[in-house]
């Protein structure tokens, strides 16, 4: 069973999701030394008061945005495969545990849950007024339009640990769908309040 460098954090990191990452502490200056050393990956963990997650998610660094003079560094990372983690392990200074690979169930979703999920996700770009282009289908579509938009922690891992397509795609179109409602009334309270603020002659 392979044994993965861990990184616990306040993050959850998606399929195909690019995340930056400030990285300051001497142990996982260690593991993301190691990791460019022998372009390899890590694996990134939410971690929570009482602990962490036991699914996660192999993330790549894709990008390093700076080296400073005290070993700190920024980076870009990628989420690519899932994994759960079955038993940590000793031996470094960071956290290291053996994983196995955590996939999906045999059904996929149909191509109308996909439609509906990316017509949720222009029109919550709309309302944003935010530049995001939708991803094309896959049978990930969920990870690849979730990755592109701000969404709460928890609900996060919950599609992470999703083993459905379809369950993760009905999910996402529920939290679009409130995400959209919200922003249109936010639209309208503004305008009202520009029209409001406009004396009449």
């Amino acid at each position: 069973m392979p044994v993965l460098g861990l990184f616990p954090l306040q993050v959850v990191l998606l399929p195909t999701e690019q995340t930056p990452l400030h990285i300051f502490e001497p142990r996982y200056k260690e593991l993301i030394g190691d990791c460019l050393e022998g372009d390899e990956e890590f694996g990134l963990l939410l971690a929570e008061p009482d602990g962490m997650r036991t699914v996660g998610t192999r993330a790549r660094i894709a990008q390093v945005l700076d080296e400073l003079p005290d070993g700190r560094l920024n980076i870009v990372v990628e989420g690519g495969e899932r994994f759960r983690l079955v038993e940590l392990t000793d031996g470094r200074s960071f956290r290291t545990g053996e994983v196995e690979p955590y996939v999906d169930e045999e059904d996929e979703a149909d191509a109308e849950d996909g439609d509906r999920a990316l017509e949720l996700f222009r029109r919550v770009a709309e309302l944003a007024e935010a530049k995001a282009e939708a991803p094309e289908p896959s049978p990930q579509l969920s990870f690849e339009i979730a990755a592109r938009i701000e969404l709460p922690l928890e609900l996060k891992q919950e599609l992470l640990e999703s083993r459905s397509e379809p369950e993760r795609l009905r999910r996402l179109t529920q939290a679009l769908d409130g995400i959209a409602e919200l922003l249109k009334k936010q639209r309208e309270l503004r305008d009202l309040g520009a029209r409001n603020g406009h004396k009449r002659l």
